[in-house]
């Protein structure tokens, strides 16, 4: 394998290989939940999918860590606001957090340490911090001394005297320099808190991805992982705060995802912008927008607008009609007379070992995903003039072409499973459908949008055989007003959300 990393910390690429053969160590900030999911976490978590599918591909196992934060101030702020206890308030939102990165057919990872349950560990390298005169105590409070680890700053390549401009100390605090950060904080009325060595209180956010991914993952650990917007200070941090508590490299390449932008500008709710992964998956299929993040390089920041997933929509469309007709064609039965592969035959076999080569080239060069879809499309072109030679396709080739083509598109996050890519239940959708059954006298055996639709069109078929053609072209109409495409194949008629 030659796959090569950007890796932050060196500001280079670099040759990629684990510590531990076949094993990749991974650990990726995870969400801090005090909110639904938005679309700039779709952004990071769908970059990370690829990733890690791709290492799949290659043959390498991943042990997959993602945080999940349910202790912090934004968390006892808008618990508080809603008048709930803070860690019921962050349990409900962490389980709608992941069911949204479920439902938009990300896989999840392999655990979700949660802060709240690992306590323990962060006060032990805390503990371990002081005892090696990396921290101070003042008040209850636990603070980091930056001036003391001589490495500070390696990460993000700032120097102490840029990073001090703009640092303040806030109303409360004790700390010695405005650059120090909080390991642990006094308990306050209200808040959850924890008993310490230095009295109740909860730990500072910098403190649980360092603590829990050397709890899972020991150090070092091959790949740490998160947005740009981490690399300083949280990923600074965590790198300080791992290193002075063991003495260890704490992660050997960092990989930073670039960030999402709405129409140019930065997301955020101050500007109307915020956008929940939930609210987009009621205007667009899950697949559209796992392959508009899919379609920009993972360092690149790509930029969200309606007409850009149409676009991508549309590319979709292509992708999957050329894997319905090798489907269709993999599924003949072979009716030649002669054996062996003809020149058109052979001159696809070349179009299917150019599709693998081009798209692991693509990949190995720090997952270059612009050019592996490059690729993909490449292949949809020389499929459709294998199609149309005018000889017949070779139906075990169609299954070779398949199978890559499959495959090759699962790594980039596409041709999932239908379950993990229909539209969610929506009360008001599943109405609407029964009302159409109603209307068109269909009966549904599952009162499921999946099963009202597949109901709905199996009704279309009905009408088309008996030559209704208004009780037809009713159901497509009405349904292409719900935002569903209707595609007639050699398979019966299918559907999928714009």
């Amino acid at each position: 394998m030659t796959l090569e990393l950007y890796n932050s910390m060196t500001r280079s690429k670099e040759l990629f290989s684990p510590l531990h053969d076949k094993t990749v160590k991974m650990y990726v900030c995870g969400m801090t939940v005090y909110s639904d999911a938005h679309i700039g976490h779709a952004r990071t978590y769908v970059a990370f999918d690829i990733i890690r599918r791709y290492l799949e591909y290659t043959g390498y196992t991943v042990n997959y860590i993602q945080n999940v934060t349910d202790v912090d101030d934004k968390i006892i702020a808008a618990a508080k606001r809603e008048g709930s206890e803070p860690l019921a308030y962050s349990k409900r939102f962490t389980q709608r957090c992941l069911d949204d990165l479920a439902a938009l057919g990300v896989r999840p990872a392999d655990m979700y340490p949660k802060a709240s349950e690992n306590i323990p560990a962060m006060i032990a390298m805390i503990e371990q911090i002081l005892a090696n005169g990396y921290g101070y105590v003042t008040d209850g409070d636990v603070y980091f001394s930056v001036d003391r680890f001589d490495a500070y700053g390696k990460l993000s390549g700032q120097r102490r005297d840029e990073m001090k401009v703009g640092a303040r100390v806030e109303p409360g605090e004790h700390k010695h320099s405005p650059l120090d950060f909080a390991l642990w904080k006094a308990a306050k009325p209200g808040e959850p808190s924890w008993e310490s060595p230095w009295g109740r209180g909860r730990p500072g956010w910098h403190i649980e991805c360092s603590a829990m991914s050397s709890k899972y993952l020991g150090l070092p650990f091959d790949i740490h992982g998160g947005g740009m917007d981490l690399r300083f200070p949280h990923h600074e941090n965590e790198i300080a705060q791992a290193e002075a508590a063991t003495g260890k490299t704490f992660a050997r390449f960092w990989i930073h995802v670039g960030l999402l932008t709405i129409h140019g500008e930065k997301m955020s709710k101050s500007l109307g912008n915020f956008i929940t992964i939930r609210d987009l998956m009621t205007k667009w299929d899950p697949q559209v927008i796992r392959m508009f993040f899919a379609q920009a390089q993972y360092r690149s920041p790509p930029d969200y607008t309606e007409k850009a997933l149409g676009d991508v929509a549309k590319s979709l469309e292509r992708l999957y009609r050329v894997k319905e007709r090798l489907e269709t064609h993999a599924s003949v039965i072979e009716k030649r007379t002669t054996s062996g592969l003809s020149p058109i035959d052979q001159e696809y076999v070349s179009s299917i070992e150019c599709l693998v080569a081009e798209f692991t080239a693509a990949m190995d060069d720090d997952f270059n995903t612009p050019k592996a879809f490059a690729a993909l499309f490449e292949f949809v072109n020389k499929s459709n003039k294998y199609f149309e030679n005018g000889e017949a396709p070779s139906p075990p080739l169609c299954r070779r072409a398949l199978q890559t083509f499959v495959q090759v598109g699962n790594v980039l996050t596409l041709f999932q499973e239908p379950s993990a890519a229909q539209p969610k239940d929506d009360s008001v959708l599943v109405r609407t459908l029964e009302a159409l059954c109603l209307r068109y006298n269909v009966i549904a055996t599952e009162p499921t949008t999946a099963g009202l639709l597949d109901a709905l069109l199996a009704g279309r078929t009905v009408a088309r055989k008996q030559k209704q053609w208004a009780i037809a072209d009713g159901i497509r109409q009405d349904l292409e007003k719900l935002g569903f495409e209707i595609q007639d194949t050699d398979r019966g008629s299918v559907w999928r959300k714009r």
